[in-house]
């Protein structure tokens, strides 16, 4: 699948330990306490002990921890019995070390903290921006703790640490298990992600596994050892990379170009690629009113949709229900996203509802009753059950009452963790907390149509701050325009005034392709 803002990639599989959080270092430590203790224990005073530069980097950094006891031992011919996982720490057996060095490590994690890198967290935030899909892989067992420790469990959509690879038996670094692993819990080829690490064995792994960039962090000026390696980019730290993925840029909407005035040069880029437009509905293609139910299509938008249609694609992605903006359109050539894109229908059988999005149904049920419940008596204020989502409309309420209003929606909020905050004008969304949004959905529907960026040229209009997702997508690949303003800064590259300049676009795009 394409990615448009950073074209060719969606997704990127960043390693935990020296990449995410600053726990390499702790990992170190707690192998050198080990082993230093070992040897003088079994080789006397006169022992040689471990090096963090040369031995800990070449036999045991970034490798399932089992394998680094019997790969560091070998480099010192030295044999002990295999053990087995339910050794003590105390025993000499190479379960037993494994263990020894785990307790050092948690004890060090417990006393020390797992920080995070600030570049990574930078990076990881403009990735997320943009759509991009994240996991994170370690040979550790701890990730999970490590993770939950650093607050970054909100981060990911998908985990594949020790405890998952030896339930799996997939195999460790420099083998691709791991990065593999996680391209599938991503749905996404290896070809269209990018992977992150810092040690030499997640290099090759990375190399191995056919991965689109494989991103090498010297944050100690191991450039050359990582370039040997196979990484194709180095860097000192993540945000590095920022200067090579067209890095997301955001302006006020007044001080953008206007999409009408300057419609020669929007046109110029659809003589070179054929347009596939997306548009967002309220506000966008009807003006925002104050009862939803009123938002009735004008005649000759759907005149002017419907013969779009018969030109290029188009299709609309909205917070809406998709039975709902079906009934509200009428026009069968439309594709439609409904849901903010987790449920999506189209011609030719096209067909999607996103899984994830499935589970979190009896929450918001739930979570609907308890809002009726609390918000019965405030006058004006509206709560819209949709299939994926719960709308807190307080349009037509009082000033005064709205802080009420916004009381009752985060208590509760509170109560369900695995639902999150979506905001719009005047209304406050419950959805599931997953990563999925309308820069999720445009690309699918790219990847599902076969309408690669080199050929077709992605164009969105949105109006509110749920749209901005999509905008981020279409950066650099792509056109965003926004309608109007929502008071923020927009990814958009284009404006519109409102809604009727829509229109007019709709036409002079309708005009230009016919010529």
């Amino acid at each position: 699948m394409q990615m448009l803002n950073l074209p060719k990639f969606k997704a990127a599989i960043l390693d935990m330990d020296g990449v995410i959080t600053q726990t390499a270092r702790l990992h170190a430590k707690a192998w050198k306490l080990m082993f230093d203790d070992f040897l003088q224990e079994t080789q006397g005073k006169h022992f040689e002990p471990l090096s963090i530069e040369r031995d800990y980097k070449k036999y045991i950094d970034g490798v399932p921890r089992f394998d680094g006891v019997r790969r560091f031992l070998k480099s010192r011919q030295i044999e002990v019995p295999e053990g087995s996982e339910s050794d003590s720490p105390e025993e000499e057996t190479i379960y037993g070390l494994g263990m020894r060095k785990n307790e050092l490590f948690l004890d060090i994690l417990k006393k020390e903290g797992a920080h995070v890198y600030p570049d990574t967290l930078e990076m990881m935030q403009i990735w997320k921006k943009a759509g991009i899909k994240l996991a994170v892989i370690s040979a550790s067992r701890n990730c999970e703790y490590v993770i939950k420790s650093a607050g970054l469990e909100n981060y990911f959509d998908a985990k594949v640490d020790g405890v998952i690879a030896k339930q799996e038996n997939l195999k460790g670094k420099p083998e691709p298990d791991v990065f593999i692993r996680a391209a599938e819990m991503l749905d996404v080829n290896p070809e269209h992600a990018i992977i992150v690490e810092d040690a030499i064995s997640g290099v090759k792994a990375g190399k191995k596994g056919n991965f689109g960039l494989v991103a090498g962090i010297a944050r100690n000026d191991e450039n050359e050892a990582l370039l040997t390696a196979g990484a194709d980019v180095v860097v000192n730290k993540l945000t590095d990379m920022k200067t090579m993925m067209n890095t997301l840029k955001f302006t006020y909407p007044e001080k953008l170009p206007h999409a009408l005035d300057n419609a020669d040069r929007v046109f110029l880029l659809m003589n070179q690629k054929k347009p596939v437009l997306f548009l967002d509905y309220d506000g966008t293609l009807t003006p925002i009113v104050n009862n939803p139910d009123d938002a009735l299509l004008s005649d000759e938008a759907r005149q002017v949709l419907s013969e779009l249609s018969d030109l290029i694609t188009v299709a609309v992605i909205t917070g809406r229900d998709r039975e709902d903006i079906i009934s509200k359109m009428q026009i069968n050539s439309l594709i439609y996203a409904g849901s903010h894109g987790f449920d999506i229908t189209g011609p030719d059988n096209l067909e999607m509802q996103y899984d994830k999005g499935k589970q979190a149904l009896p929450l918001l049920d739930e979570a609907g009753k308890i809002l009726t419940q609390k918000l019965n008596g405030i006058r004006g204020a509206q709560v819209e059950r949709k299939k994926y989502a719960i709308a807190v409309h307080y349009r037509n309420v009082a000033d005064d009452k709205v802080p009420a209003v916004k009381e009752a929606f985060y208590e509760t909020l509170k109560k369900y963790d695995n639902l999150k905050e979506g905001a719009g004008k005047k209304v406050l969304e419950l959805k599931p907390d997953i990563e999925w949004h309308k820069g999720y959905a445009l690309n699918w529907l790219m990847d599902k149509l076969n309408l690669n960026i080199q050929e077709y040229l992605p164009v969105f209009i949105g109006d509110d701050v749920t749209d901005e997702d999509a905008f981020a997508v279409l950066q650099g690949s792509g056109l965003g325009i926004i309608t109007g303003t929502h008071g923020q800064k927009t990814a958009a590259s284009y404006k519109l005034n409102d809604t009727d300049e829509v229109i007019q676009f709709l036409n002079a795009l309708k005009n230009h392709i016919r010529t």
